[in-house]
């Protein structure tokens, strides 16, 4: 059986706007109609005897990633939320362990959640000739079959001319991303590929070599599962003990250092989409080799993506550039620098923007909320509430709320009072009120809040219950 590993912790800085912290791309519909996290979920129905699958991901993603979950059907093994990011030798090891106990001799796909493959049947085919060696002890990476060379990636050296199995070649070494002369040197070898950060491996396989080459980082993962607990769906590690753990890739733990890691090449149309220039390649284009996202128009424009979320964007005259907009931020750059997207978003962090942690819509596990309208003294929001679900019962110290229902019917708790309210009706929430909104309707509720007060800060909020365990 093979058990699919998935690993969604990233925040995908590079691809900002559309790509935030509370929002990161492997969340998000960049390809098709499925998230990126669906898609890699999806992908493995081209691979036979599939097990259950086991998420790692953020704590603050957590309701999110279930949702989507559960919108495909999947059938879910444990969602585990990661307190803090150790990087990948850990989460792999968390799932191991508990893959070792409950699935003995399973093999663990570990997979990325933020990438692209566009042959899935080309990806279940590499995996399908990878997962005997997996069973009989190795440690098998999927090297990408380069097709350039490329100074972005990190490459694996495998021994291709090697005898035995010719799908499957030992592993001599990993190295660091190169220059352009070292990476031509590479592409013209045949002996290189890119590294994909995709494994195939027993449970038990992993955990021993884990435990031989780095056990700081078994003792820490082992202490942090026997003290987890379970919260609704998601297993919660204990934070000090997971904390503790190095912070190391599966690469630098363990496969630069065992002599059990063989390699499957990869030729599926796999791309990371580590930045916008990364969906210019993998889109279709136009005549005039561009990309249009959403409601574009443009004059005299070659070789350009374009994307738009929330209105109307035209361009004239431009070459190379990738423009993207949303209700709340506009990125334009030439496609060669995008990279540097990264050092904006830190700076935006510096200045503490809440545009590099949020979108304008933000989303709850009750629905989401968009703020529409502020200033010093008032906010304005429009919140859906998903059918049969209610927000926490709360208080605010400095502000009040004013409710309007725009669609669907609102029971509203204020204080010992409980109230129905239909379209175009509304309720005020005066300051220090207890209230709770609820949909127990089969449509989703929508409303628009007004809030006034000397503070308006998402923050001022306390709870005295809510179902989905928030504090």
């Amino acid at each position: 059986m093979i058990i699919p590993v998935i690993l969604s912790g990233g925040s995908g800085t590079r691809l900002w706007p559309l790509s935030r912290a509370l929002y990161p791309k492997q969340l998000l519909s960049l390809i098709g109609e499925k998230t990126m996290l669906q898609d890699t979920v999806l992908r493995l129905i081209s691979t036979d005897d599939t097990g259950p699958v086991y998420c790692v991901c953020n704590e603050s993603h957590r309701f999110l990633v279930a949702e989507q979950l559960h919108e495909i059907d999947t059938d879910i093994g444990e969602i585990i939320l990661e307190p803090s990011g150790r990087n990948t030798a850990p989460a792999a090891a968390i799932a191991a362990m508990l893959i070792a106990e409950k699935h003995p001799g399973a093999t663990m796909l570990i997979l990325p959640a933020d990438h692209v493959i566009l042959d899935p049947v080309a990806f279940g085919a590499a995996v399908a000739a990878g997962k005997s060696a997996a069973e009989q002890g190795k440690l098998v990476t999927f090297g990408i079959v380069p097709a350039s060379p490329e100074t972005g990636y990190g490459y694996i050296r495998a021994s291709v001319n090697s005898e035995g199995n010719k799908k499957v070649y030992p592993v001599l070494e990993f190295v660091e991303k190169p220059d352009k002369i070292t990476a031509e040197i590479y592409l013209a070898s045949g002996d290189y590929f890119w590294n994909s950060g995709i494994f195939l491996f027993t449970a038990e396989t992993y955990l021993r070599e884990l435990e031989a080459n780095a056990p700081a980082i078994v003792i820490a993962c082992r202490k942090a599962l026997q003290n987890a607990h379970k919260d609704l769906d998601f297993l919660r590690l204990d934070i000090q003990e997971f904390s503790s753990s190095p912070s190391d890739s599966i690469d630098y733990a363990v496969m630069e250092k065992t002599t059990k890691a063989a390699l499957v090449p990869l030729n599926a149309g796999w791309n990371d989409v580590g930045a916008w220039s990364a969906l210019w390649d993998v889109h279709a284009r136009d005549d005039s080799g561009n990309v249009k996202k959403g409601d574009v128009m443009v004059q005299d424009v070659r070789n350009c993506y374009i994307h738009a979320t929330s209105r109307l964007v035209t361009a004239v005259g431009l070459d190379s550039l990738i423009v993207v907009e949303t209700a709340d931020a506009v990125l334009v750059a030439t496609r060669e620098s995008v990279q540097d997207v990264k050092m904006l978003v830190e700076e935006l962090k510096r200045k503490e923007r809440d545009e590099a942690e949020i979108h304008r819509r933000v989303y709850r596990p009750w629905g989401s909320y968009e703020t529409v309208d502020f200033s010093d003294r008032f906010k304005v929001k429009r919140i859906t509430v998903k059918p049969g679900a209610a927000l926490s019962l709360q208080k605010h110290h400095h502000r009040a709320e004013h409710w309007i229902v725009v669609k669907g019917t609102a029971q509203v708790t204020v204080d010992d009072r409980e109230i129905t309210l239909y379209e175009d009706q509304s309720t005020y929430i005066p300051v220090g009120s207890l209230h709770r909104l609820e949909n127990r309707g089969l449509s989703p509720l929508e409303l628009i809040e007004v809030q006034s007060g000397s503070y308006l800060g998402e923050d001022d909020i306390v709870r005295y219950d809510d179902r989905y365990g928030r504090k």
